[in-house]
């Protein structure tokens, strides 16, 4: 299979992939979750770089042309290094790896009125201000404010996040982000996991406020790079498959948990990386 890859920490990206597919059903994919040393939001830049590399090697000695980074952490610490030195050097410049960042924020500015955006994301993410940065690039009028979450992915991860010490962690990081400014009119869930909690930030957030998820912005984006590259579509198997692959070793822990994020996965492989938990 040359289908595209689609690799997360753990079980997040499944929102994005499940959006891509809507949008490109056509096409194959192959989705990677490190779920063996998830989550990475509280790891260092050297250990998301060292395990981001390792999953992107995995899926293009797979055979996949292309890989999208549907993880915030990995995209906001790793994509770079990958983009500009890893691939160059060990795949060669017809492979791609793409993020979750850029085409967020090429487009989270025509969300809001006022021009004050909030984010919610894991605590490496919001301390690399990769939003930050990039949100200023393409819209220099709008201010960005971001809150830390560094339980919100656990919580999803283990699927505790309906009890009620995890919704007042929930609410209490949306009020600490809505505290920062009163004109906030949107909020970006900067993390993949963060669409499975919307029902209960919903409840939170005024209704006046728009939340933002990342799947469809992520698929319109990746459709649009795609045709504007028709070789690298070219390169891309076309039968409608997708397989799954974990670092996990207990398969039907994997497919237990996915059923939150996913509609049903028949068949799991496990992906031998060199796990290295340095």
């Amino acid at each position: 299979m040359q289908g595209i890859g689609v690799f997360d920490s753990g079980f997040g990206g499944l929102t994005i992939l499940e959006s891509l597919q809507e949008l490109m059903p056509e096409y194959d994919f192959m989705y990677l979750g490190d779920n063996a040393r998830a989550p990475y939001g509280e790891k260092s830049f050297d250990q998301v770089n060292e395990y981001t590399k390792e999953a992107i090697d995995w899926l293009l000695e797979q055979g996949c042309p292309m890989v999208i980074l549907a993880c915030n952490t990995a995209s906001a610490l790793a994509l770079r290094n990958i983009q500009q030195i890893h691939l160059k050097q060990n795949h060669g410049a017809e492979k791609r790896v793409l993020g979750v960042v850029r085409p967020t924020t090429e487009i989270i500015g025509n969300y809001s009125k006022a021009n004050k955006i909030g984010l919610l994301g894991t605590p490496a993410t919001v301390e690399s201000n990769s939003y930050g940065i990039e949100v200023k690039k393409f819209f220099p009028k709008v201010s960005l404010y971001q809150e830390s979450c560094p339980l919100w992915v656990p919580m999803i991860e283990n699927h505790t996040y309906h009890e009620a010490s995890s919704k007042i962690q929930i609410q209490k990081n949306c009020e600490a982000l809505l505290k920062q400014d009163k004109d906030i009119d949107t909020i970006l869930l900067a993390c993949t996991h963060y669409p499975i909690l919307l029902p209960i930030i919903k409840q939170i957030v005024p209704k006046e406020i728009q939340i933002v998820t990342q799947g469809d912005i992520v698929a319109k984006s990746l459709l649009e790079y795609l045709h504007r590259h028709p070789k690298m579509d070219e390169s891309i198997s076309k039968n409608k498959n997708t397989a799954f692959y974990t670092t996990e070793t207990d398969i039907n822990k994997f497919k237990e948990k996915s059923t939150h994020f996913y509609k049903t996965i028949s068949t799991v492989r496990h992906a031998n990386l060199a796990l290295n938990d340095t």
